[in-house]
């Protein structure tokens, strides 16, 4: 059963390598001088921003799908920003979580 359930993984991660390497790119020439502790903070700004925005659609609030798609955005530029600024390799940091969570998970079964 665990080989089956294992399927259910992601197969290549090399997506995620090549938008890293992208950012990097443009990250060297828009942004040089901002270093890790910079897109800390930012990632944790636009994470409490997507945040803030689901408390509000929790409390009935009506929020725009565009608001939601701006901030993951946002959130998804930061972590790939900090993490090039640490030189993680995001790609294979994921794939290796991503066993670990499976891991936990057949175990709970």
């Amino acid at each position: 059963m665990q080989d089956d359930a294992t399927k259910l993984l992601p197969t290549s991660y090399t997506a995620i390598a090549r938008l890293q390497e992208e950012f990097n790119r443009y990250q060297q020439e828009a942004f040089p001088v901002r270093g890790a502790n910079f897109f800390a903070l930012e990632l944790n700004g636009e994470a409490g921003e997507l945040a803030n925005l689901e408390k509000k659609a929790w409390k009935g609030r009506e929020i725009a799908h565009e608001d939601f798609s701006d901030e993951a955005a946002d959130v998804m530029i930061a972590i790939l920003n900090y993490a090039n600024s640490r030189n993680i390799d995001l790609a294979g940091s994921v794939q290796h979580k991503m066993q670990i969570i499976d891991q936990r998970r057949l175990a709970e079964d």
